[in-house]
């Protein structure tokens, strides 16, 4: 009745339950994204204990036209029935924009909105890494599902994956968030390799003193109100296929906006819905990693292949910057394009302790989440046309 035997028979399983292991000790120890890697971490686990019957099955489309979820938790076991009615139906990651954006204030880049055209260019590494990925071999679905690591996003990663390559959702979504963890290391590490101190050294309040902006907002909180209608309408008409994700984002972010009449709504959002959402995502992503799917050459390359996208995002924000730089008075830190990310704050956070270790003086928090408040609506809008196009 013990599960020894089985580990014996399939020496791979040991692989895996090593991995789970390591994440969470990466999780735990480390604090790398523990509210979403423990969870996933210990669906691994749940998925490679022999005989526990814990792992996702990835069911045809014509078998899972035949099944119920009741038949599908009966004859596959509980995980199933919670991957094929919470994840397959992409019914989690919607969620999670709901809590993200009634957590997030678009104060910062509504007051700075020049800085939130850096979040889009920091989108190439979608599209250079989805090229890359084609040229390789890979299908067009399978190429997008990977390159959309480069946005930092973990649930539009895995929304993107859901829709077009269910089958690599295991280590697309590892990749995704260990990147998004890895935040405070990757970005110094290309700062460092592209941006000289003196660029480092520009001091944005500095220049926003010398050059001061022309358009002042005279009544921010209203503004609050109306921009994630607008935006939402707009998006709706211009990228129907992201509504799903910039919908959710910003009527979480409205009826935080509206204040005490819907901050029940708001705190619902923010932490009961987040929370349960967040548990069943990780869970059941961590659920399809068996070592079957997981140990294969397509992982390694999901792996190489998220960390090129991130780095190309990062560099794609900073050399947007510096273009931006040769044509303007007013001179802005390419720390602010480094920012161009979804990893929200993380990456503002690091860029503005880099900025600091070289002038105490230089506070760029404010206009680092300028774009990196862009940058989330960005990667959600890129997944959109990249669903659209190939759906």
């Amino acid at each position: 009745m013990t599960a020894f035997g089985d580990l014996v028979n399939s020496p791979l399983t040991l692989v895996m339950l090593a991995l789970a292991f390591f994440l969470l000790y990466l999780g735990i120890k480390k604090k790398y994204e523990p509210l979403l890697l423990v969870p996933i971490a210990f669906g691994v686990l749940l998925a490679n204990f022999p005989g526990g019957d814990m792992a996702v099955v990835q069911l045809s489309d014509n078998a899972l036209k035949e099944l119920s979820i009741v038949q599908i938790a009966k004859e596959y076991g509980i995980m199933n029935m919670l991957y094929y009615m919470l994840i397959k139906t992409g019914l989690l990651p919607p969620l999670i924009f709901l809590g993200v954006g009634a957590m997030t204030d678009f104060g910062p880049m509504l007051r700075n909105l020049r800085l939130a055209f850096f979040g889009a260019a920091a989108q190439i590494g979608i599209f250079s890494v989805l090229i890359t990925a084609v040229a390789l071999g890979y299908s067009l679905k399978e190429a997008a599902a990977l390159g959309i690591i480069g946005g930092a996003d973990g649930p539009t990663a895995i929304y993107t994956s859901i829709k077009l390559a269910p089958h690599l959702l295991g280590p697309i979504a590892i990749a995704a968030y260990s990147y998004m963890a890895l935040v405070p290391v990757i970005i110094p590490f290309i700062v460092k390799l592209s941006v000289s101190k003196k660029e480092l050294a520009i001091n944005m309040k500095e220049q926003d003193r010398l050059y001061p902006s022309k358009t002042k907002i005279k009544d921010l909180k209203t503004l609050k109100i109306i921009f994630p209608i607008v935006l939402a309408t707009m998006v709706s008409l211009l990228v129907p296929s992201s509504v799903p994700l910039v919908g959710m984002l910003l009527f979480g972010n409205l009826i935080k906006e509206i204040g005490t009449d819907t901050s029940r709504l708001a705190h619902a959002a923010s932490e009961t819905i987040m929370n349960t959402a967040t548990i069943f995502l990780g869970l059941t992503v961590g659920a399809t990693m068996t070592a079957q799917s997981f140990l294969n050459k397509d992982t390694l390359f999901i792996i190489a292949g998220g960390f090129i996208a991130f780095a190309i995002s990062i560099l794609g924000g900073i050399m947007a910057v510096k273009v931006y730089n040769l044509f303007n008075k007013k001179k802005i830190n390419p720390l602010i394009g480094a920012t161009g990310l979804s990893a929200v704050p993380m990456a503002s956070r690091v860029a503005n302790e880099i900025a600091l270790k070289v002038d105490p003086k230089n506070h760029i928090l404010q206009y680092a989440m300028s774009s990196n408040i862009s940058g989330v609506i960005g990667s959600a809008v890129a997944a959109g046309v990249l669903i659209s196009f190939l759906s």
